[in-house]
């Protein structure tokens, strides 16, 4: 008896131990966020100089600077890698079909934050820093035009640093007298002054940024050439698929410093904040819009793209993936919830070949909950900075988190680094994210259990066209050995 309760012990102690392992860097980030909102609250009674608050920020800093540091490399390596091995020719019906839904349905979540931000406005009444006002309001051709230069760069080298923009300065148009009685007189000479006319002329230009829609562009471009070309491009693919590997070890490393810069960030924030009031109250108007678009993501507009596609009682479809959706939302990782999506795929008659391809497929690139965190917070983080996001910027915001969202890196909270690069694209201050960190812990758990419905809603519309089709089946055995090469790790996509 004693020995059986010795042991009893032992295993409670090891599965305590890996627990704690597994998640000690939630643990640790977590009691920095509280760490830092408490610190930063007693500092601010000592109103710290402008020389203080940069020293308490710079940990936080230099944290951003690291994971910004990573962004090309990381885009770089795993948008070649992944579009090489989701060629149509290659891989045929299904991963077609599997690469639009993921695509159409990351869009979807984009453009629900989209209209909820309009909707709630969150960030709108008490930035924390107030942005300049932009004296000439961009015109839409112009907008467009230089949306369509970023999407096509001229030096992809250049992308990497610097993007296009349209420039709009004043032009003293040569002077000339005015004949109307009440002209203002000039005081020395008592003549009537002559009418200044200003002509604004616009110019385009180049502006610092790094170029990120124009880098995932060709990267797209030379990962779909890579595949097409079969066997002599495998050193090729090799190199970036190593080279990926290298980058997500690195960031792996970088953010084990997350609960250093958090504390910093956010405590730096706090103490040079003079409306703490309003802050607060902005980031519980953003929460509401991230916790209502994934509400109106799973309850709405899922169920109707199950009806118009497979014809059937979505409800009862999704009862049986509650399971799964409740792992995901428990680990904050949708591949841990892969065997409990493999087991419902099942129940509810999907062929094993499709579920066991499409699955790790998507927890690889399907992220429309996710998506849709990454939008909402990058338009709060510009709004809350003074730095409200014009059409052409929530544009090239649209389509820059819609195809980014395919690449998100397999490490936790992939978001955070995911919107850390948006910014930095859009020219926007990144300090304000150290506010996402005070409720990271809930909006990566709602987002992730929204990406498990949508990826088993997947392997069923895939199963409804592909899965009885006799040419598939050859595709789907090979494509089935393939899976080990999908899934990399229990923690991929952590959303």
């Amino acid at each position: 008896m004693e020995s059986a309760t010795e042991n009893r012990e032992c295993c409670l102690i090891r599965k305590f131990r890996v627990s704690l392992r597994r998640h000690l860097l939630f643990i640790l980030t977590l009691s920095a966020v509280i760490v830092g909102f408490t610190l930063g609250f007693l500092l601010r009674l000592a109103e710290p100089s402008s020389d203080a608050l940069l020293w308490l920020g710079m940990p936080g800093e230099l944290f951003l600077r690291l994971l910004k540091m990573m962004i090309i490399p990381l885009l770089v390596c795993s948008v070649i890698h992944s579009t090489a091995s989701l060629d149509p020719k290659s891989n045929g019906k299904i991963s077609v079909l599997t690469f639009t839904y993921i695509l159409l349905t990351n869009m979807l979540g984009c453009l629900i934050a989209i209209a909820l931000f309009y909707v709630i406005k969150p960030g709108s009444d008490s930035p924390l820093v107030e942005g300049k006002p932009n004296v000439y309001e961009a015109v839409p051709q112009d907008i467009f035009a230089d949306l369509l230069r970023n999407i096509f760069p001229d030096n992809v080298v250049e992308a990497t640093f610097r993007q296009t923009q349209t420039k709009y300065s004043r032009e003293i148009v040569e002077p000339f007298p005015l004949a109307d009685n009440s002209t203002r007189q000039n005081i020395s000479t008592n003549q009537p002054a002559p009418e200044v006319v200003q002509k604004i002329v616009k110019s385009v230009e180049k502006t610092d940024g790094p170029n990120i829609l124009g880098v995932v562009v060709v990267c797209m471009f030379l990962g779909t050439a890579a595949g097409r070309l079969g066997k002599k491009t495998k050193p090729f693919l090799e190199f970036f698929a190593v080279g990926n590997d290298i980058v997500l070890h690195v960031l792996r490393w970088f953010l084990w410093m997350t609960p250093l810069g958090a504390c910093s960030l956010i405590a730096s924030s706090i103490a040079g904040n003079r409306d703490v009031t309003g802050t607060f109250s902005n980031l519980g108007l953003f929460v509401l819009t991230v916790t209502l678009g994934i509400i109106l993501h799973q309850m709405l507009f899922m169920p109707v793209i199950y009806f118009l596609t497979i014809r059937r009682n979505p409800f009862t479809f999704f009862i049986t993936v509650g399971r799964a959706w409740l792992i995901g939302f428990a680990s904050g990782s949708s591949a841990v919830a892969i065997p409990e999506m493999f087991e419902a795929c099942d129940k509810n008659n999907i062929d094993k070949r499709v579920s066991r391809f499409v699955i790790p497929f998507c927890a690889t690139l399907n992220a429309d909950g996710s998506a849709l965190f990454i939008t909402a917070s990058a338009m709060f983080i510009a709004s809350i900075s003074g730095h409200p996001l014009a059409f052409g910027k929530v544009v090239t915001l649209f389509l820059l988190t819609a195809i980014s969202s395919l690449a998100l890196p397999a490490v936790p909270s992939a978001s955070i680094v995911a919107i850390i690069m948006v910014l930095t694209s859009l020219s926007i201050p990144v300090q304000a994210v150290s506010l996402l960190f005070a409720m990271e812990w809930f909006l990566d758990r709602i987002r992730t259990a929204a990406n498990v419905l949508s990826h088993t809603c997947c392997a069923a519309i895939a199963q409804r066209y592909c899965g009885q089709d006799p040419g598939t089946t050859k595709e789907l055995e090979m494509l089935e050995q393939e899976i080990e090469l999908v899934v990399h790790a229990p923690e991929t996509r952590n959303s």
